[in-house]
């Protein structure tokens, strides 16, 4: 567990350090986007990860590193967006955006390390295929109770959805590290 620990938060510093970065360029201009939004580009990252692990050939040269890496920056973002939902500002200070990024990033580990007790680490036997597939399976569960206003019988809510999709992302981040 002590590598699977290190390995993911290499992942989350990576993933961290392009989303610092960007928001310097950008600021926070995702607090626009709607919830249905990021879910949808969520799987527009994770539809070319699929569409290029079938093909095999790719003609944007980004590899799918980077799309993984988006897909998890996406969900942090899907989780601060919900936790603040009422809160009308478009520009976030910089700094409560990162406590709200590491928030998020804790929480999600947790996640992960509470499953891979209950699992054994079986994400280490599954094909990055197999990972991109569980995506864009919790993408349109999401997708469903996004169309349902949220409304659930049994289900998860969207949040555990955008941390198994997380996770799901940094072991393939892992894999491919190899």
């Amino acid at each position: 567990m002590n590598n699977t620990s290190s390995q993911y938060d290499s992942a989350i510093k990576l993933c961290k350090d392009l989303f610092l970065k960007k928001m310097k360029d950008y600021g926070t201009a995702w607090r626009n986007l709607r919830p249905t939004s990021l879910t949808d580009q969520i799987f527009i990252k994770a539809q070319r990860i699929k569409s290029i692990e079938e093909k095999g050939t790719q003609k944007i040269l980004d590899d799918i590193t980077g799309e993984y890496i988006g897909i998890i920056n996406y969900c942090i973002i899907s989780l601060i967006q919900l936790e603040l939902k009422d809160d009308t500002r478009v520009e976030l200070p910089h700094e409560e955006v990162e406590q709200l990024y590491n928030k998020y990033a804790r929480q999600t580990k947790q996640l992960m390390e509470d499953k891979n007790h209950d699992y054994g680490e079986a994400w280490r036997d599954m094909r990055i295929s197999s990972l991109t597939d569980l995506i864009l399976m919790k993408i349109f569960r999401v997708k469903q109770i996004e169309d349902n206003k949220g409304q659930t019988i049994v289900s998860e809510g969207v949040d555990a959805n955008y941390m198994d999709m997380l996770n799901y992302s940094v072991f393939a981040l892992i894999k491919l590290k190899g």
